[in-house]
Protein backbone atom coordinates (compact mmCIF):
# COMPACT_ATOMS: atom_id res chain seq x y z
CA UNK A 1 0.00 0.00 0.00
CA UNK A 2 1.64 3.23 -0.79
CA UNK A 3 1.48 6.17 1.66
CA UNK A 4 1.99 10.05 1.52
CA UNK A 5 2.44 12.66 3.57
CA UNK A 6 3.64 16.59 2.62
CA UNK A 7 6.36 16.09 1.59
CA UNK A 8 6.83 12.68 0.86
CA UNK A 9 5.52 9.30 -0.77
CA UNK A 10 5.84 5.76 0.60
CA UNK A 11 5.58 2.76 -1.72
CA UNK A 12 5.94 -1.02 -0.66
CA UNK A 13 10.19 -1.63 -2.07
CA UNK A 14 10.77 -3.43 -5.13
CA UNK A 15 13.84 -5.62 -6.38
CA UNK A 16 14.21 -2.51 -8.69
CA UNK A 17 14.76 -0.50 -5.96
CA UNK A 18 18.30 -2.30 -4.63
CA UNK A 19 20.19 0.21 -7.06
CA UNK A 20 19.20 2.95 -4.59
CA UNK A 21 18.82 1.43 -1.81
CA UNK A 22 22.52 0.87 -1.67
CA UNK A 23 22.94 4.40 -1.92
CA UNK A 24 22.62 4.36 2.44
CA UNK A 25 23.02 0.26 2.88
CA UNK A 26 26.58 0.71 1.42
CA UNK A 27 27.28 3.72 3.49
CA UNK A 28 29.09 2.50 6.72
CA UNK A 29 28.45 5.50 8.52
CA UNK A 30 24.34 4.87 7.93
CA UNK A 31 25.08 1.43 8.58
CA UNK A 32 27.52 2.08 11.53
CA UNK A 33 24.33 1.15 14.25
CA UNK A 34 22.41 -1.55 11.93
CA UNK A 35 22.36 -5.29 12.62
CA UNK A 36 24.22 -5.89 9.39
CA UNK A 37 27.19 -4.57 8.19
CA UNK A 38 27.33 -2.23 4.88
CA UNK A 39 26.15 -4.14 2.03
CA UNK A 40 28.58 -4.59 -1.15
CA UNK A 41 26.29 -4.20 -3.69
CA UNK A 42 23.05 -3.66 -5.31
CA UNK A 43 22.46 -7.70 -6.11
CA UNK A 44 23.14 -8.15 -2.42
CA UNK A 45 20.34 -5.71 -1.48
CA UNK A 46 18.25 -7.45 -4.12
CA UNK A 47 18.98 -10.36 -2.32
CA UNK A 48 17.81 -9.15 0.86
CA UNK A 49 14.46 -8.13 -0.37
CA UNK A 50 13.84 -11.34 -2.19
CA UNK A 51 14.29 -13.18 1.02
CA UNK A 52 11.31 -10.92 2.58
CA UNK A 53 9.18 -11.54 -0.70
CA UNK A 54 7.07 -14.82 1.66
CA UNK A 55 6.84 -12.29 4.64
CA UNK A 56 5.37 -9.54 2.65
CA UNK A 57 2.72 -12.02 1.17
CA UNK A 58 1.84 -13.40 4.36
CA UNK A 59 1.73 -9.78 5.78
CA UNK A 60 4.16 -10.36 8.62
CA UNK A 61 6.14 -7.57 7.21
CA UNK A 62 5.42 -4.21 4.89
CA UNK A 63 8.50 -2.53 3.86
CA UNK A 64 8.01 1.05 1.87
CA UNK A 65 10.97 2.76 -0.09
CA UNK A 66 10.78 6.38 0.53
CA UNK A 67 11.21 9.04 -1.99
CA UNK A 68 10.33 13.04 -2.64
CA UNK A 69 7.82 12.28 -5.39
CA UNK A 70 6.04 8.91 -6.27
CA UNK A 71 8.35 7.63 -8.69
CA UNK A 72 11.20 9.39 -7.67
CA UNK A 73 14.74 7.89 -6.09
CA UNK A 74 14.68 6.37 -2.67
CA UNK A 75 15.84 8.51 0.11
CA UNK A 76 15.52 6.17 2.66
CA UNK A 77 13.55 3.22 3.66
CA UNK A 78 10.72 2.39 6.81
CA UNK A 79 9.71 -1.21 7.69
CA UNK A 80 6.95 -2.59 9.70
CA UNK A 81 7.85 -6.40 11.01
CA UNK A 82 6.80 -9.10 13.32
CA UNK A 83 3.69 -7.85 12.43
CA UNK A 84 1.89 -9.90 14.65
CA UNK A 85 -2.26 -9.76 14.33
CA UNK A 86 -3.30 -11.96 17.27
CA UNK A 87 -1.32 -9.66 19.72
CA UNK A 88 -1.90 -6.57 17.47
CA UNK A 89 1.68 -5.75 17.29
CA UNK A 90 4.47 -4.98 15.31
CA UNK A 91 8.41 -3.57 15.51
CA UNK A 92 9.20 -0.49 13.46
CA UNK A 93 12.46 0.36 11.47
CA UNK A 94 14.03 2.98 9.38
CA UNK A 95 16.83 3.70 7.48
CA UNK A 96 18.23 7.06 5.71
CA UNK A 97 20.87 7.98 3.01
CA UNK A 98 23.34 10.31 4.91
CA UNK A 99 22.83 13.43 2.74
CA UNK A 100 19.48 13.44 3.95
CA UNK A 101 19.63 13.02 7.27
CA UNK A 102 18.73 16.58 9.53
CA UNK A 103 15.76 17.52 7.24
CA UNK A 104 12.92 15.79 8.99
CA UNK A 105 12.07 13.21 6.30
CA UNK A 106 12.65 10.08 8.98
CA UNK A 107 10.50 11.76 11.03
CA UNK A 108 7.68 12.91 9.23
CA UNK A 109 7.62 9.16 7.58
CA UNK A 110 7.79 7.34 10.60
CA UNK A 111 4.99 9.36 12.21
CA UNK A 112 2.64 8.21 8.38
CA UNK A 113 4.23 4.25 9.07
CA UNK A 114 2.74 5.15 13.31
CA UNK A 115 -0.44 6.42 12.31
CA UNK A 116 -0.70 3.39 9.47
CA UNK A 117 -0.19 0.90 11.65
CA UNK A 118 -2.41 2.37 14.60
CA UNK A 119 -4.92 3.24 12.35
CA UNK A 120 -5.23 0.91 9.10
CA UNK A 121 -3.75 -1.96 10.70
CA UNK A 122 -5.57 -1.53 13.65
CA UNK A 123 -2.47 -2.64 15.95
CA UNK A 124 -2.17 -1.51 19.56
CA UNK A 125 1.25 -1.70 20.13
CA UNK A 126 4.81 -0.89 18.51
CA UNK A 127 7.81 -1.92 19.21
CA UNK A 128 11.56 -0.55 18.04
CA UNK A 129 15.50 -1.44 18.46
CA UNK A 130 18.54 0.69 18.12
CA UNK A 131 21.87 -0.17 18.84
CA UNK A 132 23.53 1.87 22.11
CA UNK A 133 24.58 4.95 21.32
CA UNK A 134 22.82 5.54 18.57
CA UNK A 135 21.78 8.95 19.81
CA UNK A 136 20.10 9.73 16.75
CA UNK A 137 17.22 7.14 16.58
CA UNK A 138 17.12 7.21 19.69
CA UNK A 139 15.81 11.13 20.33
CA UNK A 140 13.37 10.24 17.05
CA UNK A 141 11.85 7.09 18.93
CA UNK A 142 11.11 9.66 21.87
CA UNK A 143 9.59 12.40 19.16
CA UNK A 144 7.49 9.26 18.24
CA UNK A 145 6.50 8.80 21.65
CA UNK A 146 8.44 5.55 22.17
CA UNK A 147 9.45 5.00 25.47
CA UNK A 148 12.63 3.28 26.61
CA UNK A 149 11.46 -0.10 28.18
CA UNK A 150 15.25 -1.69 28.73
CA UNK A 151 18.34 -2.64 27.22
CA UNK A 152 18.35 -6.11 25.77
CA UNK A 153 22.40 -6.73 26.26
CA UNK A 154 24.75 -8.58 23.90
CA UNK A 155 21.28 -8.31 21.57
CA UNK A 156 23.25 -8.36 17.73
CA UNK A 157 26.35 -9.82 17.09
CA UNK A 158 28.07 -7.26 14.19
CA UNK A 159 31.40 -7.52 12.79
CA UNK A 160 32.44 -10.30 15.71
CA UNK A 161 31.23 -8.23 18.82
CA UNK A 162 28.18 -8.46 20.66
CA UNK A 163 25.95 -5.51 21.07
CA UNK A 164 23.58 -4.24 23.00
CA UNK A 165 20.11 -2.68 21.53
CA UNK A 166 17.86 -0.38 23.84
CA UNK A 167 14.33 -1.46 23.54
CA UNK A 168 11.84 1.40 22.98
CA UNK A 169 7.55 1.00 23.08
CA UNK A 170 4.48 2.82 22.49
CA UNK A 171 0.74 2.02 22.54
CA UNK A 172 -2.25 3.03 20.91
CA UNK A 173 -3.31 6.61 22.53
Amino acid sequence: MNLQTKRLFLRPIQLHDASEIILARGDAEVMRYWDRPPQDSADQVRRIIEHYFAEFESGAVQWWVVALSPRGPAIGECDLSEINRHHKRAEVGFLFRREVWGRGYALEAMERIVAFAFGELELERLSARCHAGNDASRRLLEKLGFSYEGTLLGHVLRDGERRDCLLYGRTKS
